[in-house]
């Protein structure tokens, strides 16, 4: 009894034993992820909501190495981070251009001119995604953001500054919806 004691006690101060998984509208994310060798953590889920029906799109995992509330600190931080859509719809390609150049533009703000040619790369990327599928944009230091369909990377962007716009798009002052931030931030999601 003693020994299963000190067992069980060694597991929870290690965090050792297999990732625990969270879950919004059906979707599983696991606690955590190794990228490069680095523990990120599960931040939060959120739940895209769009147009005033509020049809359910995506839900979205925000990974990284520190939890934390603040969306514009996780955004800025020069440390690994990523952001993982799990589609509860299908989106087309020319949709999800759209979205994300539209909240692109809000989240770079006066970074804009500068930023946009590489935010063209990006969308030159975006698939068109169906109900399941995934997709995930993960910022490496140095490396810059590595964009991915599934377990297919379609390319990096380099530049600190692209991503912090980019993640802002969740993180920033005008996310596509509040639920969406809230959620990601530790918040409820749904």
């Amino acid at each position: 009894m003693r020994r299963l004691f000190f067992s069980i006690l060694s597991i929870a101060l290690l965090g050792a034993g297999p990732a625990q998984a969270r879950q919004c509208r059906g979707v599983d994310m696991p606690d955590r992820l190794d990228i490069d060798g680095k523990q990120l953590q599960l931040n939060g889920m959120g739940l895209r909501e769009a147009t005033l029906l509020n049809i359910d799109v995506y839900v979205a995992g925000l990974y990284v190495q520190q939890r934390s509330s603040d969306g514009k600190k996780i955004a800025s931080s020069e440390s690994t981070k990523q952001v993982k859509l799990v589609l509860l719809r299908d989106v087309s390609h020319q949709d999800l251009a759209e979205q994300l150049g539209t909240y692109f533009r809000y989240a770079a703000g006066r970074d804009y001119d500068k930023l946009k040619a590489r935010f063209e790369r990006l969308s030159g990327f975006l698939p068109t995604l169906h109900a399941g599928d995934t997709f995930s944009v993960t910022y490496r230091p140095g490396d810059g953001l590595e964009v991915r369909h599934g377990k297919k990377k379609l390319g990096t962007i380099p530049g600190a500054d692209f991503a912090r716009a980019i993640f802002s798009i969740w993180l920033g002052d005008k996310p596509p919806n509040e639920g969406l931030k809230q959620g990601m931030l530790g918040g409820a999601c749904g």
